[in-house]
């Protein structure tokens, strides 16, 4: 919506569906690299999933050079606390597990090794944001 003086501010449904998995429902993200934005000058993205399904993300372990946030909630607005769900977390070199199954931020500074992100069990939609300081989500082995 760029055909006002600050239409390049609004970008309207700016959805998009996963390959890797299908059955999930449409997510939302911006990051400077998509077709259709013109924000080419942010520092940081952003996407919003809904999972409806147990699930394995971030399959291989990896690093990255940027800060990066994940957030866990719950799907119902009135009690995202209420997660609805267990999530297993594998940070560090060494494999360290952690067991999510209420909102939780967790924070992954440069540098930290971290991943799989085992969606283990969905027992009803919960909503998955991934939020990094960069324009591009690059990743080091």
């Amino acid at each position: 919506m760029a055909e006002s003086k600050h239409g390049k501010y609004i970008i309207k449904a700016p959805m998009e569906t996963s390959s890797k998995h299908p059955n999930l429902p449409p997510s939302v993200s911006f990051r400077e690299n998509k077709p259709w934005s013109d924000w080419r000058d942010i520092k940081y993205s952003m996407g919003y999933r809904c999972i409806t399904e147990p699930m394995v993300l971030a399959t291989e372990p990896h690093e990255h050079d940027f800060e990066q946030f994940l957030f866990f909630l719950g799907g119902n607005p009135m009690d995202i606390e209420d997660l609805g769900a267990e999530v297993e977390i594998t940070l560090g070199r060494e494999g360290e597990k952690h067991t999510i199954n209420t909102a939780t931020i967790l924070r992954i500074p440069p540098g930290l090794y971290h991943g799989p992100f085992n969606f283990k069990r969905i027992d009803k939609p919960m909503v998955f944001m991934n939020v990094f300081l960069a324009p591009e989500y690059i990743r080091k082995a």
